[in-house]
């Protein structure tokens, strides 16, 4: 089965730190067939990121958008269209729970945003979180989209920089895949290199969606190189 690493930058980040870090995690990242890597970094970092890293030529490697309007093209001022960033990226996270929880956005926003995001031909990674799982994953019944990515992040794990147990982890991920049996499920929540494997190791998943371990390319490329390590001893 494919296995994925999703970082998360979130709100971090210039553009020149941005190539500083691709530069250095590129010089210890250690591919592995079956094993694809995404980064989300910042929309001020895109467009150079995208020609930067075409040039240091990273295999099983894609960017992904933090978010996108749930809008087209148009005059929606401050909005960036899914549209605008095709050909920079191949995923885009949507419906993340801090969105959520600062922006106010609704169930009908994520539905909006995953229809613009597969029309422009972009790949969602979309987040799920109890108590919304079952209406967040019946609204993916109108997708049409075989490559979309679900994620499974527990508020209260990024709160707290606690990862939740692995039991409670396996057990929401078999509920997700009893929904949606056919799309790969991802979990994050304050992961780290020495605690991943733990994850991994849970059959239901298909790989970790990480935030503050994303920010050090020395930290990200451990955690990438180990869970290359395990796909390689399966």
């Amino acid at each position: 089965m494919k296995k994925y690493v999703i970082g998360n930058w979130k709100s971090n980040k210039t553009r020149n730190a941005a190539q500083e870090w691709f530069s250095e995690f590129a010089d210890l990242y250690r591919p592995v067939d079956g094993l694809e890597v995404i980064v989300a970094p910042s929309f001020i970092c895109l467009c150079s990121l995208s020609e930067y890293i075409q040039a240091l030529n990273l295999q099983n490697f894609s960017l992904a958008g933090q978010d996108v309007s749930p809008f087209p093209k148009g005059s929606y001022t401050g909005a960036v269209a899914a549209d605008m960033i095709r050909g920079m990226v191949d995923y885009v996270i949507i419906g993340h729970s801090e969105r959520r929880r600062y922006f106010h956005e609704t169930s009908q926003d994520t539905a909006n945003k995953m229809s613009e995001s597969v029309d422009a031909g972009l790949k969602p990674i979309v987040c799920i979180d109890q108590p919304y799982a079952m209406s967040q994953l019946t609204a993916l019944n109108d997708i049409d989209c075989d490559e979309l990515l679900i994620a499974y992040g527990p508020t209260e794990a990024a709160i707290t920089r606690v990862p939740e147990q692995p039991t409670r982890v396996r057990e929401a991920a078999r509920f997700i895949r009893q929904v949606q049996s056919e799309r790969p499920v991802v979990y994050g929540g304050s992961l780290q290199p020495d605690n991943v494997e733990e994850y991994l190791a849970i059959k239901e998943l298909s790989g970790v969606f990480v935030g503050q371990s994303s920010l050090d390319a020395r930290i990200f490329a451990d955690l990438c190189n180990r869970v290359g390590g395990f796909l390689s001893r399966s």
